[in-house]
């Protein structure tokens, strides 16, 4: 029996209760290790023992690219993302937007999943941390929120555009801010992004402003 299996049988064994308290740990993991200085700005004196909120397991289509992710993830994000792609349809994920938004094959391709906030598995009134993930080819189009916010991607080979600037590309691990109400939008290409996020500030479970074209798929 491979090594890989063996991983995938304990994790599938793993106690329901013990995969929630994993999750936040691979999370602040990864969080710590590759956002250093500008995470530990941010979070402050963050309160990581936090109460667990009773979620039901809600799967989505886009969990699909999961094991794709966790094919083309750095080393260091990999307890989080293998736990991710073999356990993912045991947490809520959640998506803001409907098809009537973006479309159907958007939909098929987005997801988030909340581990902390006012909606996570874990409870936090005043910050919100989770996974963002997008399928390959997607163009997840211009917005802006009152939360000002830090992505971490945890897969490489995505795009990122700030307020009126050009579509630039961005590695696993880089630390992205953008503040109170700044546009940004973000494309992948042949691969998914699977990537940290924090907000903070504004109303945490608040819809973005979207001004980038509806139905924003390529």
């Amino acid at each position: 029996m491979s090594c890989g299996t063996d991983v995938r049988q304990l994790k599938n064994e793993r106690p329901v209760s013990a995969k929630f308290d994993t999750l936040k740990t691979d999370f602040r993991l990864a969080l710590e290790t590759a956002g250093g200085e500008p995470v530990e700005a941010f979070l402050g004196e963050f309160p990581w023992d936090m109460p667990r909120r009773e979620l039901a397991p809600r799967s989505l289509p886009c969990l699909e690219f999961l094991v794709d992710a966790a094919h083309i993830a750095p080393p260091w994000a990999q307890p989080l993302v293998s736990l991710l792609a073999t356990d993912g349809a045991a947490f809520h994920w959640g998506q803001t937007y409907t098809a009537a938004d973006f479309g159907v094959r958007f939909m098929e391709r987005y997801g988030w999943l909340e581990v902390f906030g006012t909606r996570g598995h874990f409870v936090n009134e005043t910050a919100a941390g989770g996974v963002l993930l997008l399928g390959p080819n997607v163009l997840y189009p211009d917005h802006h929120h009152v939360a000002e916010e830090i992505y971490v991607p945890l897969t490489g080979n995505s795009e990122w555009r700030m307020g009126d600037s050009d579509f630039v590309p961005r590695g696993a691990g880089e630390v992205i801010r953008h503040a109170s109400n700044v546009s940004h939008a973000m494309r992948t290409g042949s691969d998914p992004l699977l990537a940290l996020y924090l907000w903070r500030g504004g109303p945490l479970a608040a819809r973005s402003v979207v001004t980038g074209n509806a139905g924003a798929t390529r």
